[in-house]
């Protein structure tokens, strides 16, 4: 007579390989693009918020600032850049803090996947959100008349240090996501950040009119030097002091941040 015996339990790895965990994030960050199609109203603030704004500062002060509104839209169109990668870069955060707060993140936990891929995800999927933004207003600006100064290698390296910027601080977003308690404290606390930053700079108009105090502010702000830098590379005019600069700020906040967020993060979930 022969016993039965219960099946011998699966062996799983208590860890995931780095590899795995890049694939898992990769997929958690099509999600999250995904749910732009169910979001319409996310779709409209990465696409026609960028339109509206661009055509509003062009055509309404364009000709009271630069004189003619072709000429202001090559100063004003590489600072719109700065301008809207900062407000599509908020949404890491409220759309973390979404999931968090309706048990999203409860079920990834039970998954056998990467601790770091939602997180890691969600972060990927801004750079996808911040590429289609940059599109909408270059080929905006095109149509209404801006023409890149420099070269495709220029615009290129624009582009990319505005990734890498988004990238940075998107752990801005990531904190105010993990310490706010809901969405719509993310999105006011958020916008109370960027606005001051994107509005007290040179990204609509130059500092020579300012005030002495205000000027010294608007230097050393991270969004006029970045805003200086692809101006440089898409029009013309000095790019190694910006561009070293803004790196420089990038690095500072990613160095900041991102362990704040994190720890912020392991103690929210």
């Amino acid at each position: 007579m022969t016993t039965a015996t219960a099946p011998r339990p699966l062996d799983l790895s208590p860890r995931v390989s780095p590899l795995n965990g890049i694939r898992q994030s990769l997929t958690l960050a099509w999600r999250t693009v995904v749910q732009v199609r169910h979001n319409p109203s996310e779709l409209s603030d990465m696409s026609i918020q960028p339109v509206i704004f661009t055509l509003l500062f062009t055509y309404v002060f364009g000709g009271a600032i630069a004189g003619d509104a072709t000429e202001y839209l090559k100063f004003m169109l590489p600072g719109g850049l700065v301008m809207h990668m900062l407000f599509v870069t908020m949404y890491v955060g409220q759309g973390l803090n979404t999931d968090i707060t309706r048990g999203v993140y409860d079920r990834l936990r039970s998954l056998p996947i990467a601790r770091w891929a939602p997180l890691a995800g969600r972060i990927a999927a801004d750079q996808v959100k911040q590429l289609w933004s940059i599109m909408v207003v270059l080929v905006v600006g095109t149509i209404f008349g801006f023409r890149i100064g420099t070269s495709v290698l220029g615009l290129l390296g624009a582009v990319l240090l505005l990734l890498g910027f988004a990238l940075a601080f998107s752990w801005v977003a990531v904190l105010v996501g993990v310490t706010a308690k809901d969405p719509e404290s993310v999105q006011m606390f958020g916008f109370s950040l960027v606005f001051p930053l994107t509005f007290v700079s040179n990204v609509f108009v130059p500092t020579d009119t300012m005030p002495g105090w205000l000027q010294a502010f608007v230097d050393v702000n991270p969004v006029s030097i970045l805003a200086d830098a692809c101006r440089g590379m898409m029009v013309g005019g000095n790019v190694a002091a910006p561009l070293l600069w803004s790196v420089v700020w990038g690095l500072g906040i990613l160095a900041v941040f991102a362990p704040l967020a994190v720890r912020a993060f392991k103690k929210r979930i």
